[in-house]
């Protein structure tokens, strides 16, 4: 097999740590069949370095995109750097956050030139708060498809069957419908209870005229297609896109990479 080719931002450097000190930082998506979220890494990838000039920042995937986390990190090191920071991206830490990328760092610092790894927070909730940035983003892609008010909205998530994951998307309705003053509901893709037209429907028996549903996706794809498709079968008047690299995003990012209250570090 042909070996992966690594995808830096452009204009960052690949030697060690000597810019400013900063570790390089590897941005690690769920990964998708659809090619349209692995190009929303590359972009939001691209949108972090460009908010952080002399940041080398990398992109890698848990699945059906190459290259994984393990490679990017094994590179890495391989290249002189004696540490570096991965950044979930993931909006509920669930069992990828849990799970397979703690098993990736590990693999990656087994064997070979030492690296300590340091693994942040999901970009959703972290410690039961919800980042402005992460409002502010999802605001933006509200903005972009319905300029108009809303008498009610409806937060669509992929879907967990993790109680706490879903717990932390429910905070997030909470607070997007306290920013916009209208009632927000949960709805999911997979996994879980209700699905995005049940409750468009629902909301619109309750006497809204006007729902618009807000994206919980960093990225498009079948999940965020079927929701939009029912959505609008059911009355919604707006379907915001997903997050992918919107400004507020690239800078929670940075927030995360900043955030020295993070997951220790490993290796």
């Amino acid at each position: 097999m042909r070996a992966a080719r690594l995808i830096p931002s452009p204009t960052t450097p690949t030697g060690p740590d000597a810019a400013g000190g900063a570790a390089p930082v590897v941005l690690v998506a769920h990964g998708s069949r659809d090619p349209r979220a692995a190009e929303a890494t590359r972009a939001l990838t691209r949108a972090v370095s460009a908010a952080r000039p002399g940041l080398s920042v990398w992109a890698s995937w848990l699945d059906h995109t190459e290259p994984g986390p393990t490679e990017v990190l094994r590179k890495l090191a391989q290249a002189g750097h004696p540490r570096a920071v991965v950044v979930p991206l993931l909006l509920t830490a669930a069992y990828h956050h849990r799970v397979d990328i703690p098993a990736a760092v590990a693999a990656a610092t087994e064997a070979g030139p030492p690296l300590a790894v340091r693994v942040t927070d999901v970009l959703g909730p972290a410690d039961g708060t919800v980042s402005p940035a992460l409002l502010a983003g999802l605001r933006r892609r509200l903005g972009e498809v319905g300029p108009g008010r809303f008498d009610a909205l409806v937060l669509a998530a992929a879907g967990t069957r993790d109680a706490r994951a879903r717990g932390s998307v429910g905070r997030v309705a909470d607070a997007l419908g306290v920013e916009f003053g209208v009632p927000c509901r949960v709805s999911y893709a997979s996994a879980a209870p209700p699905a995005t037209g049940v409750a468009v429907a629902r909301l619109r028996a309750a006497g809204a005229r006007r729902v618009a549903v807000s994206a919980y996706f960093l990225a498009p794809g079948l999940f965020h297609d079927a929701v939009a498709d029912s959505a609008r079968a059911a009355g919604a008047v707006a379907v915001a896109a997903p997050l992918t690299d919107a400004p507020e995003v690239a800078e929670l990012v940075l927030r995360r990479v900043d955030d020295r209250g993070a997951l220790a570090p490993t290796g």
